[in-house]
């Protein structure tokens, strides 16, 4: 009994399959969607634009944009009974707990062509649609805010701000959520996208992918990580204490969160993109003490430890200045990579095999069973 075979511990490395969607260079720091950098598509496209460019592989053109944020507007509605089922939950809960239940109960409640096989692009449309109006119903109950109305005139990042805030976001603040959106929207085989293949891979429907992708993605070793830079910050009074205060976390051997990634060797392009907008933000808002705190720690953290940041370290000191509270960082973050979990469902079925690795059996050796009058 036993194996030869070499363990890749997480899966490390290894090679599971081909994708057409998502290329990481973490040598060089890049990340490219379809072939197009990510920093080009955050200086001059949309979230629209490229869920887009996800889902079908090449960019839309005016009209097909156009159409596409047509359709986005029309599917934002829940039915009455899912309404219902949010209605129903606790408002201390956890909202990816929200999330994760509300997904899985629309899909009781959809046509089954958006659900499953060739059609599944309408089920991707309609939970990317739809998620924004599921945190917002969930948010607004909680902090007794007026019901969400409809708002067809306005882009998905802007019904985000809307849905969650009830107010009317400037453009710089509509701008800021597009481009984070965008930067979160695919990231290859991070753990939530490869449960969701797997899921996928059985043949179950995209909903059942998404539900576990959404479960995936609640563990804080994959999403929640700008909630604990924030929470580092509010321990850190001013920028000339946060050597003190990181070095104390790193003599605990705590881990500084927001900083090292298991695929890049340099920075990550998406902190480099979010550290700029978290300038613009805090200077809109006349307010850089996060964006100050944040590059004191940064200094820290590469004189200590040689780490690079990486998307969660700036994400939260943006989401914070628009309004947005803390435990809605992941669900925004779920908001958006629903784009790339669906696209690379969509890419399972296309290229379908069922995903069953094997496992170095490290057990106890072959034992007799022993009958339980003789066992002692």
């Amino acid at each position: 009994m036993g194996s030869e075979s070499v363990v890749q511990r997480g899966l490390q490395d290894v090679v599971a399959l081909e994708s057409r969607i998502c290329f990481i260079d973490g040598k060089q720091g890049r990340l490219i969607y379809r072939g197009y950098d990510i920093r080009d598509l955050a200086a001059q496209s949309t979230f629209e634009e490229v869920a887009y460019l996800l889902w079908y592989g090449r960019l839309p053109t005016a009209a097909e944009l156009a159409s596409l944020r047509t359709t986005f507007a029309g599917l934002r509605a829940l039915p009455p009974q899912v309404t219902e089922i949010l209605d129903r939950m606790p408002k201390d809960a956890n909202p990816m707990d929200v999330l994760r239940t509300t997904v899985s109960a629309l899909a009781i409640f959809e046509p089954g062509e958006t659900k499953s096989g060739p059609s599944s692009i309408g089920g991707a449309q309609r939970l990317t649609a739809a998620l924004p109006t599921i945190l917002g119903h969930f948010h607004r109950r909680r902090a007794g805010l007026p019901a969400i109305r409809p708002r067809p005139e306005l882009s998905h990042a802007a019904y985000l701000l809307y849905a969650l805030l009830n107010a009317e976001p400037s453009p710089l603040d509509v701008n800021a959520i597009d481009v984070a959106l965008i930067l979160h929207a695919d990231h290859e085989l991070n753990a939530s996208t490869f449960a969701a293949r797997v899921t996928a891979s059985t043949l179950s429907d995209l909903y059942s992918a998404v539900t576990s992708a959404i479960g995936t993605l609640k563990g804080p070793l994959h999403g929640g990580a700008n909630e604990r830079v924030m929470e580092l910050l509010d321990e850190i009074p001013s920028p000339d204490r946060a050597e003190a205060v990181v070095q104390a976390r790193l003599a605990k051997h705590e881990r500084i969160m927001g900083f090292g990634h298991r695929v890049y060797r340099v920075e990550d392009p998406r902190a480099t993109v979010l550290r700029e907008w978290s300038r613009k933000i805090g200077e809109e808002k006349k307010d850089l003490h996060y964006y100050d705190l944040l590059r004191a720690v940064e200094l820290v953290v590469m004189k200590e430890k040689g780490l690079y940041p990486n998307v969660d370290l700036y994400s939260g000191s943006i989401y914070t200045l628009l309004g947005i509270p803390h435990d809605l960082f992941t669900p925004i973050f779920a908001a958006s990579r629903v784009s790339g979990w669906t696209a690379h469902v969509l890419e399972e079925y296309d290229d379908l095999r069922l995903i069953r690795p094997t496992a170095a059996y490290v057990g106890p050796p072959e034992q007799r069973y022993v009958p339980i009058a003789e066992r002692k």
